[in-house]
């Protein structure tokens, strides 16, 4: 009895040994494997070929155009307030992101006068039935950390910190864990 109990552990321990040496060197691979940073240099040398690539002729084309001009005029706009983490104050003008749109929750706004994409990040269940209570015309005040700019998009897109109706918080963005 003795005998067989033996055969049948020796190969279960053989075999969770080769599995945890195969797990350290993935990790150590995983490790090895992290991207240095690029210097100056390369950053610009990268950029120059992304420009001379196709998206990034067509890309340089749509800033150019009347329209890639408009939205990049509405970016620079609320450049200050975003710089300075200041509050903008802005007014709910579309429950609907434009037709086609993949940003995940969002709703137009307007703000100083100019059209603007609102893009949430995740969002929790509470959270949801907050924002989906808004309607047209509310006033909102909002935090970002950033505006961005799409050719497929005819307005600049906000990405949403924080969101605030009547003095109550209804939208804040949790950070992500371990740094940037």
């Amino acid at each position: 009895m003795m005998k067989y109990r033996n055969t049948l552990i020796l190969p279960i321990a053989l075999a969770s040994g080769l599995l945890f040496t195969s797990c350290e060197s993935k990790n150590d691979s995983v490790a090895k494997s992290t991207p240095k940073p690029l210097t100056a240099a390369e950053s610009k040398s990268a950029l120059k070929k992304w420009e001379s690539s196709p998206d990034g002729v067509q890309f340089k084309n749509w800033e150019a155009s009347p329209e890639g001009k408009k939205v990049h005029a509405g970016a620079v706009k609320i450049n200050k307030f975003i710089r300075n983490n200041a509050p903008m104050e802005g007014v709910v003008t579309s429950l609907s992101l434009p037709q086609g749109a993949r940003l995940g929750f969002g709703v137009m706004v307007s703000i100083d006068g100019e059209e603007y994409i609102l893009s949430m990040g995740p969002v929790s269940k509470v959270e949801i039935q907050q924002l989906k209570s808004l309607k047209v015309n509310d006033k909102i005040v909002i935090k970002s950390r950033g505006v961005s700019k799409a050719p497929k998009y005819a307005f600049a897109i906000v990405s949403g910190d924080y969101l605030e109706k009547e003095s109550k918080v209804i939208y804040k963005r949790i950070p992500n864990k371990g740094g940037c």
